[in-house]
């Protein structure tokens, strides 16, 4: 059966994590929501519903496939269920086979169960890479590592969740860290690192301090001291050195964040930390308020707390402008071996018209 994931009708919703990205590639748990079909059923879907009904029009085939919608994060158990065709109303409603994302924050909301799915379906049936002995394990048997990763001198604790630890990512001396985690390809974690469930560290990003709870996509950094909870960061992004956010309201009430699609604010439960979009920056020492919400490729600094809504292209509290953001962002990349691409500046062009 071909899968198509549709993001059409949910993509303003996920902002700002659906802009740059379609939304089948926003990662929560260890994989992103694409990779996790794709794993479960071992061949590629399709993201766009036009190019492929196209193809099929001037093929001549007429076989029809199931479109799902972009944010559908899928179980082994419920994909099987679903390909041998069963009820979908009962399917769909079944929070335990699937989970959805409608807003940006339930990508944190949802990543402890989303880890320990993802860890059931990369590692069962295989062995871990021997762990060396100069760390401390507790609950070994949660703990897997790929091959060329490198931990010495941590404790990994998997008792209250699995930890899982990716190819050729990195645990330096210190550090101490609690599942339910996952640390991918080539990331780093710092020295003296305390992390917490539920967290994952994308693809070569860069952590350290304390964090929980939160999810970087991918080659992002929170490289030094301070605090990060209850929180979402995009790919390409930068907190400088002090960075910290609130993740709880001094009233212990509900905690409202920006919702672009209906450009209000939303209630989003009682603890929510920083959402920042793909590209954007923080200066040192700067203090983000319970929810806020960063758009794509803004720069923050500035004396005080930054607005809890920062628009997208934004320097400081002036609009960033388009050709010196495009040259920040190649800087970036270029630190870690990579370079902004023509799809890429298509994209950001797009962004930055529309505001």
């Amino acid at each position: 059966m071909t899968i198509i994931l549709d993001d059409s009708l949910i993509r303003d919703q996920l902002y700002p994590f659906a802009q740059i990205r379609h939304a089948a590639d926003i990662r929560v748990g260890i994989l992103t929501i694409r990779e996790k079909w794709e794993k479960i059923l071992g061949y590629a879907v399709s993201l766009d519903a036009k190019a492929y009904f196209n193809s099929v029009e001037e093929s001549g085939r007429t076989e029809m496939p199931a479109i799902i919608a972009a944010n559908t994060i899928p179980t082994k158990e419920w994909v099987t269920e679903l390909l041998k065709g069963g009820n979908m109303d009962r399917l769909f409603s079944n929070n335990e086979g699937h989970r959805t994302i409608s807003r940006p924050w339930e990508i944190f909301q949802h990543n402890d169960w989303a880890l320990r799915k993802d860890f059931e379906l990369i590692c069962s049936g295989r062995t871990s890479q021997p762990i060396s002995s100069t760390n401390t394990l507790i609950n070994p048997e949660q703990i897997f590592m790929e091959v060329g990763a490198v931990v010495e001198h941590a404790i990994l604790n998997a008792t209250d969740g699995p930890i899982y630890i990716g190819k050729n990512a990195t645990i330096m001396e210190g550090s101490m860290i609690r599942g339910p985690f996952a640390l991918c390809e080539g990331a780093v974690v710092k020295m003296g690192a305390k992390i917490y469930g539920a967290t994952t560290i994308g693809p070569f990003c860069v952590a350290a301090g304390e964090i929980k709870n939160s999810i970087l996509f991918g080659y992002s950094n929170k490289a030094h001291d301070g605090y990060l909870g209850d929180s979402v960061l995009g790919e390409w992004c930068n907190l400088g050195a002090g960075t910290s956010n609130s993740n709880v309201k001094n009233t212990a009430g509900a905690v409202k964040a920006w919702n672009n699609a209906t450009q209000d604010w939303e209630e989003v439960g009682l603890k929510c930390g920083l959402m920042m979009g793909d590209y954007s920056r923080s200066a040192i020492n700067t203090s983000f308020n319970t929810g806020t919400v960063i758009g794509v490729s803004s720069h923050i600094f500035g004396q005080g707390f930054p607005p809890k809504f920062v628009p997208d292209f934004t320097w400081g509290d002036v609009p960033y402008a388009f050709e010196k953001a495009l040259t920040d962002i190649q800087n970036w990349k270029q630190l870690k071996g990579a370079t902004i691409n023509e799809t890429e500046q298509e994209r950001l062009h797009e962004i930055y018209h529309k505001n």
